[in-house]
């Protein structure tokens, strides 16, 4: 096995690529239709290019970040920062929580949940950054304890890990009220803990700990339970209600699409019919639009990037590296798994985006640049090489030598 540096995994790439320039069309054929009905509803005086020039603006910083993070910044110095990474993460998520309880306009918030700094023209999501900073801190958490032997000890493992993974989702679920990217945390910390080493008896019993308290915490807040009723009678079959409008609108859309989709700037549910048309349930929209078998390649084009990072995690022979991978793996299937099942009733409605895909900017931009950490990586990992290849083949005639032959006079 050989591990100097080789090309990049080219499906990464261009997956990333290909999803982000898709997200950008199916805005550019929606936006207008959104700030149609948000100026018509609330008043307001959106351009009609106004979530498109947003989303540009979006995708362009996430490239810029996806780039950093594949060429110019070095994995080796984002590990060596994991504990600061992880501090500074929490911080801003403290500081938002107290800027949101003293009422200040720094906090923005919608629907009674504050989870945006307001800088101006910018505004920033500290969750979507807790979760690059957990999996990196993790990443070097898990690597330290395995090294030391104390996989599973409760003093020096499960004690600080259940601290750390504890004030994350306190500060995201209850702070912010934010149960999808609760939901996106959990994944991230269960999946890396998957290839720990852990006993399986102790990951059981945690798994069985983390839904009953997300049962707790689903059947104490009356806007879950809402939830959870629309779904319930949606599955039944029963009467329609406004809590149960969601959802169906979004396998309407999905309905609406058949075979091949209606066609990009035809869809009827992104006129105002479909909440979140443009965040959330932007996978319905596509559904409408592309069809389903637009459907399926998306959903085709999301398994290979998995199965791409998996196949990085593998193959790479740093322990850091591969809890690391396997972290933004669980990151990514979490959001895509859980948005997909939402939009498709099999789970009820969850405020989860579609990655690379969803409007939005700070979502984008985290993960844009995670995924680019794992590229990056994928330039290290272990590969076969054949006892009998030709080395000269590879280093070219430069590298050629002839010891004993002699120059003609």
């Amino acid at each position: 096995m050989k591990n100097r540096k080789h090309k990049s995994d080219l499906i990464i790439l261009f997956a990333t690529l290909g999803l982000m320039a898709l997200g950008l069309i199916i805005i550019y054929a929606i936006g207008p239709m959104r700030a149609n009905v948000l100026n018509s509803t609330y008043g307001t005086d959106y351009d009609s290019n106004f979530f498109f020039l947003g989303q540009l603006r979006s995708v362009g910083l996430s490239l810029l970040a996806f780039f950093a993070a594949f060429k110019w910044i070095p994995y080796k110095y984002i590990k060596k920062s994991a504990k600061i990474i992880m501090i500074t993460a929490l911080i801003l998520s403290v500081m938002l929580w107290i800027l949101a309880l003293a009422g200040s306009s720094l906090a923005r918030c919608e629907l009674g949940e504050c989870r945006w700094f307001n800088l101006g023209s910018i505004s920033f999501q500290p969750a979507e950054f807790l979760k690059l900073a957990l999996v990196v801190y993790l990443a070097d958490f898990l690597t330290r304890k395995k090294a030391e032997g104390n996989i599973g000890k409760w003093k020096e493992f499960w004690f600080p890990l259940l601290i750390i993974c504890g004030v994350s989702l306190f500060l995201v679920v209850i702070a912010q009220g934010d149960l999808g990217t609760g939901v996106a945390l959990i994944s991230i910390v269960f999946g890396m803990l998957l290839i720990s080493g852990i006993p399986a008896r102790q990951y059981l019993i945690m798994v069985a700990l983390v839904l009953a308290v997300a049962v707790g915490a689903v059947m104490t807040s009356s806007h879950r339970m809402e939830r959870v009723d629309a779904w319930l009678t949606t599955l039944s079959g029963g009467e329609s209600t406004d809590s149960t409008y969601h959802i169906e609108n979004a396998i309407l859309a999905i309905g609406t699409g058949g075979l091949f989709g209606v066609g990009v700037g035809n869809s009827v549910q992104a006129t105002g019919y479909l909440p979140e048309s443009i965040n959330d349930s932007v996978f319905a929209i596509m559904g409408e639009t592309f069809g389903f078998m637009g459907l399926f390649l998306i959903i085709l084009v999301f398994g290979a990037l998995l199965l791409r990072m998996l196949k990085v995690a593998e193959n790479s022979p740093d322990t850091n590296d591969r809890f690391f991978v396997i972290g933004v793996f669980s990151w990514t299937l979490a959001q895509v798994v859980v948005n997909i099942m939402a939009m498709t009733s099999l789970v009820p409605v969850t405020g989860i985006t579609l990655p690379l895909l969803s409007y939005g900017g700070t979502s984008m931009i985290f993960i844009a640049f995670a995924i680019g950490l794992v590229l990056q990586l994928s330039c290290y990992t272990s590969r076969e090489v054949n006892k009998n290849e030709d080395i000269s083949s590879r280093r070219g005639l430069r590298g050629a030598h002839y010891p004993n032959r002699r120059r003609s006079s």
